[in-house]
């Protein structure tokens, strides 16, 4: 603690008083106008982004194989957005992803941590294979050209990439780490080939994922008609760990670390239910009997069925349809119509009997026999070609209810509420688990997913007639494509010794050279006709044999890709016990939602069985409690563009179809007509790209990073709208010219920055009014310096509230700014922590302003003595408490009162919502002003927009 002189002017305020100071500024601002140098925000990114790669200032400490011992695990971060597949082009859904995770990187970096925030390229796939058809080059040549094309539009992007960790899962250095996870599942079981069902591209001549297959059966490349086909196919099981895999999402669920739809998706994904085979009774006059099983996943909702439905493919209907020629012609034409048909036909000589009927003392349910139908909705293929028909809580159901039996009441089992009422469902459906009703007698008001299993053990033990079961959607994971453009899988078929693995030593089976199927522009698997590859020996018998001509699901690769970056040049394992222990889990994981189901689990049941298999439980490390790969994870919302479409026709416009000489009111130039505006995902055919590469060219990377974030929580959709980035750059042009004012009053090589303690704050000056008034300033900026670095951190640990980080900083320059008379050392202090604050978000122009502030320093990323330099709370905050202010409220920009308010309390941050509704319950707190306020229909506590500015002396309430 030193003892220093401020002065006020004209000497009118001399005292000696004790600070923690670094130095401190003697002068007052000169209030003569400042001529700033014109602020280039490209050119900083440029100048910066040379130093930053002159001093490879992101690099994070590597693993036990590249010679440098990594540091303890509590000191390490793992940031990882998810990698990107090189198309060639960034586009702002990319733009956003990556500034999210790099802010992220930068902040935990700053706080002290070694950050792991790693790069690659998700690079074999489809895509890559098609467009080397379509111009007749090899994909790896394509593949290369678009990642060095990406690589320098992610440099121009202000990211802190660690590039010497680089990879690209189409490198034999990658790929064959891959082939040996495939091997090591395969000796432990994990891994078999058997016959599937696949969809097959007679044009391409290749099998085809679900998703590559439109609503009509057509690929969606060739637009041929897909069939089904059965092949050998090679599978991974992950049905064996499909317990653990539901059982530890309860853990990912802990503290909202995975987002809920996630979880639910992956529930949904997995699909574990309570299930049970049922046994109805059919017959009919004639004599007729037979059994027929029903497979439920509602077990519970057998109270409510109304009718059986059989599949037109049933054999129990071909049976009847001997001695009926409506049924027979029905059935034949019902095997052509969709499953979404609810056509039908009611077998009327014959009815059902629910095994209910046994045990119908303890419930207040009818045993009239059930109607039969024939239905095209139920599948011959799938369970027992037999449905109970229940329209209360199957859409199928009752839809086809209503077709056939319109005025029939329906019957409801499950009950949205406890007390078992209906009336809030209108006669609907109600397809979610709930209460039971009043239907099902002695099980009413238990919940319905505890009775689905007493009702099947009731009729179990009573008549035999009923079985419960444990039913998963999950199936086992098909990796094989026939495709080149893949991980070749590394297995040899032998005639003498079957399917053989590739010994290690041989590893990586690389793809060989066929230049001259993309130059002819062929379809289908270039690896079939690759006679010098496929034939080899066999590693058992040496005899002939050939290599396996399937490659693996690109799902492979990205399911293990993250533990690679924690250990890039191991050459023995995909990833190192030191490596694994120090930097998994993921700690934070950063992409879209769209793989929120099969990236994400294949990626849990990898983490699962390699962490397992290579090094097994007896190390019991912090990471194997919880067994997953991403501690937390955060899902970005999409980015949408400005679309301006025709109103008479609905066409899209193209940009030189629309006049824009009054933003407000867009023209289309044909008609003259307002152009109508929506937000719409960004694509070719809306004309509503946004080129991310031109954007940061026109308006510096750290705007553009700023205006991303502020948009929107990073949750939720952006609707891009480059307009608006006006006050982002205004924000900054205000920021930059204050620190060249600051930096210019100082004196010496160093910047006077000051640091108080509690003895500044705690003695209150005592006479001259100018330095009451510079205190009462210096106190202003203070307390918002203090509130704002509690606020930024917990925006920053939340990540989802990033905006409201941006919108805090530039309440926090605004105050800095409002209040002039506030010492210069105080200001240089506040500026200190307010740019430590933005670097996250900001980070050329904070290096830019650090270095004229604090000309002799290093980078503001640096740590200081290997300490952190994240700003903290100083303990001055119970100093600082604001006075009581005279507040004039506009309503709709007119003045209708002033009001004496209390001082705002400690920790409540100016211009969040809390504090708007803080003041407005003061300023209602006041008779006259609620009498004005609330009054002739109006009332400001349903304002549309609340602005508040200058701590509160004045609010404005849009109504």
């Amino acid at each position: 603690m030193l003892a220093y002189t401020i002065k006020g002017l004209g000497g009118l305020r001399s005292r000696t008083r004790p600070l923690y100071i670094a130095s401190i500024a003697t002068r007052r601002p000169s209030r003569s106008r400042c001529y700033a140098t014109q602020l280039n925000l490209p050119g900083i990114d440029a100048k910066w982004q040379r130093i930053w790669k002159r001093q490879a200032l992101y690099a994070s400490m590597k693993g036990e194989d590249s010679g440098i011992t990594p540091k303890p695990a509590k000191d390490n971060f793992y940031v990882l957005p998810m990698f990107p597949y090189p198309s060639g082009n960034l586009h702002l859904g990319h733009l956003r992803v990556y500034t999210v995770a790099d802010v992220l990187a930068r902040f935990h970096r700053l706080q002290g941590r070694d950050v792991l925030f790693p790069m690659g390229w998700d690079a074999f796939g489809l895509p890559a294979e098609n467009a080397a058809i379509e111009r007749g080059i090899d994909p790896a040549t394509w593949t290369k050209q678009n990642i060095t094309r990406m690589k320098q539009q992610l440099d121009v992007m202000n990211g802190s990439f660690d590039w010497s960790r680089e990879l690209a899962t189409c490198d034999p250095k990658f790929y064959k780490h891959t082939q040996k996870i495939f091997l090591l599942l395969l000796k432990n079981g994990l891994v078999s080939q058997k016959e599937a069902q696949v969809n097959w591209d007679p044009v391409d001549k290749t099998v085809l994922a679900n998703e590559q297959v439109d609503a009509e059966g057509r690929s969606w490349r060739s637009g041929a008609k897909i069939e089904l086909r059965n092949l050998k196919q090679w599978f991974f099981h992950i049905t064996k760990l499909q317990d653990a895999l539901l059982r530890e999402l309860k853990t990912l669920g802990e503290n909202s670390a995975w987002p809920e739809k996630v979880l639910t998706m992956q529930k949904n994904w997995l699909g574990r239910s309570q299930s049970a085979y049922y046994k109805f009774q059919i017959t009919s006059p004639s004599g007729y009997e037979a059994t027929v099983p029903i497979f439920t996943t509602r077990p519970e909702t057998i109270f409510a069925a109304q009718f059986i439905a059989l599949s037109p493919h049933s054999s129990v209907v071909a049976e009847l349809a001997k001695g009926d020629a409506g049924l027979r012609s029905f059935a034949e034409r019902a095997k052509d119509l969709p499953h979404t048909s609810t056509e039908g036909y009611e077998i009327t000589n014959v009815t059902a009997v629910s095994p209910l009927r046994s045990v119908l003392g303890a419930f207040a349910v009818s045993s009239a026999p059930l109607r039969v139908y024939v239905a095209p909705y139920v599948r011959g293929d799938y369970e027992t070609g037999a449905i109970m028909g229940v329209p209360a809580h199957d859409a199928r159901d009752f839809a086809f209810w209503k077709q056939h039996c319109p005025n029939e009441p329906i019957k409801y089992a499950v009950s949205p509420t406890e007390d078992g009422s209906i009336e809030s469902l209108n006669g609907q459906p109600f397809l979610d688990s709930g209460y039971m009703t009043s239907l099902v007698g002695k099980y009413q008001g238990l919940p319905s997913e505890q009775t689905a299993k007493l009702a099947a053990d009731l009729i179990k033990n009573k008549t035999g007639m009923a079985e419960a079961i444990v039913k998963w959607k999950l199936r086992d994971w098909l990796i094989s494509r026939q495709r080149y453009w893949g991980t070749p899988i590394p297995i040899i078929h032998c005639a003498s010794c079957g399917p053989v693995p590739v010994p290690e030593n041989q590893l990586p089976v690389t793809l060989p050279k066929v230049d001259h199927h993309w130059a002819d522009g062929k379809s289908g698997n270039p690896l079939e006709s690759a006679t010098e590859w496929i034939n080899t020996k066999c590693p058992k018998c040496h005899g002939p044999a050939k290599r396996d001509t399937d490659t693996m699901d690109t799902f492979v690769d990205s399911s293990w890709y993250y533990m690679r970056f924690a250990d890039p040049e191991n050459p023995r394992q995909p990833i190192s016990r030191a490596a694994l222990e120090s930097r998994l889990p993921v700690d934070l994981y950063i992409g879209g939602v769209e793989h929120a189901i099969l990236h994400l689990l294949y990626a849990r049941f990898i983490f699962k069985v390699v962490t397992d298999l290579l090094y097994p439980k007896e190390s019991e490390s912090v990471f194997r409690a919880s067994r997953e790969p991403f501690k937390r994870l955060i899902t970005q919302g999409m980015v949408h563009g400005k679309t301006y479409s025709d109103p008479l026709t609905g066409r899209f416009l193209k940009p030189d179809e629309v006049d824009l000489s009054n933003p407000s009111d867009p023209k289309v130039v044909a008609t003259g007509h307002s152009a109508a505006i929506s937000y719409e995902k960004m694509s070719k055919s809306k004309h509503n790209g946004v080129d991310p590469t031109a954007f940061i060219a026109k308006y510096g990377a750290d705007a553009t990073r700023a205006h991303m974030l502020f948009q929107a929580p990073v949750s939720d959709v952006v609707n891009w709208d480059e307009d608006k980035i006006a006050g982002i750059t205004r924000w900054l042009n205000r920021l930059h010219a204050f620190v060249q004012t600051i930096s210019s009053m100082s004196e010496g090589p160093q910047r006077r920055e000051c640091r108080p303690g509690e003895a500044y704050f705690s003695q209150p000056p005592q006479g001259s009014s100018i330095a009451a008034t510079q205190w009462a300033a210096d106190v202003v900026v203070w307390r918002t310096a203090q509130e704002t670095i509690t606020a930024v951190t917990n925006a920053y640990d939340k990540v989802n509230s990033l905006n409201t980080t941006v919108s805090l900083l530039m309440s926090f320059t605004n105050r800095v700014l409002e209040n002039p008379e506030a010492s210069n050392g105080i200001k240089a202090g506040a500026v200190s922590i307010l740019l430590r604050m933005m670097a996250p978000i900001a980070p050329a122009f904070t290096e830019e302003c650090w270095q004229m502030l604090h000309p002799t320093s290093n980078s503001i990323f640096d740590l200081e003595d290997g300490k952190a330099v994240w700003p903290i709370p100083d303990g001055t905050m119970q100093y600082l408490k604001e006075a009581g202010i005279k507040c004039a409220v506009q309503v709709n920009g007119k003045l209708r009162c002033v009001v004496d308010i209390a001082g705002r309390p400690q920790g409540l941050v100016e211009h969040t919502t809390a504090f708007k509704d803080w003041l407005t319950e003061q300023i209602l707190g006041s008779e006259d002003a609620r009498a004005k306020l609330t009054g002739d229909g109006k009332d400001i506590r349903n304002a549309r927009r609340v602005i508040a500015v200058k701590g509160g002396k004045t609010v404005n309430y849009v109504l």
